[in-house]
């Protein structure tokens, strides 16, 4: 049975402890794990119930995060980093030797961004470790962003559920995702942020 918890703490351990939690981000709940805990994102595989092999992206606490987990970054990247971090947006980059090869995709790439959310961001300090995130729905149904609206049977699937305490903060609409590897920037999909404001600061 799933414990819904109220505090950072609760969850952070949970996280700790290599379990799947849902948990609230500025766009839509989300689904993660402890990257440093968990050998790879399997287990979100199998709480979504979704085929596995595709990348999971991961939350980071900075903008330093980039440099870290991303390696051989070109100029915009870092440029959209700066202007839309924290944000809804997710850049694919090139993956450093600091990303374990279980979260990499098959091209040696990793999705990152740093959430505009304080309790995701707190959550993220608590555990020490990215959160290799992923939406809070069953594969096929709708991401929710009110913890009323979490699917009972993905609840059942995960050892922790934190609850945000203010749910108005939460946008409803996916990041925007751009892969800026191969020589230029590709629209992925568009979500929070739109695409011409990327190219206009890109």
């Amino acid at each position: 049975m799933t414990v819904v918890v109220d505090t950072l703490e609760d969850a952070a351990l949970a996280l700790a402890d290599g379990r799947a939690c849902i948990f609230p981000t500025d766009t839509v709940y989300g689904v993660g794990v402890a990257v440093h805990a968990a050998s790879g994102p399997d287990i979100l595989f199998d709480v979504k119930q979704r085929d596995a092999g595709k990348p999971i992206a991961w939350l980071v606490g900075s903008i330093d995060d980039l440099q870290r987990y991303g390696k051989n970054l070109p100029s915009a990247a870092c440029k959209l980093a700066q202007r839309f971090w924290p944000g809804a947006l997710t850049v694919i980059v090139e993956a450093s030797d600091l990303v374990p090869a279980s979260y990499r995709s098959e091209s040696g790439t990793i999705g990152l961004r740093m959430p505009a959310n304080e309790t995701t961001l707190a959550l993220i300090r608590h555990v020490g470790s990215p959160l290799a995130t992923t939406s809070a729905n069953i594969s096929g149904k709708a991401a929710v962003s009110r913890f009323e609206s979490l699917d009972a049977e993905l609840l059942a699937r995960v050892g922790c559920a934190l609850r945000d305490p203010i749910e108005s903060l939460h946008s409803g609409v996916a990041s925007t995702v751009i892969d800026c590897t191969g020589g230029g920037l590709r629209m992925v999909r568009e979500g929070g942020i739109s695409f011409e404001d990327i190219a206009a600061h890109s």
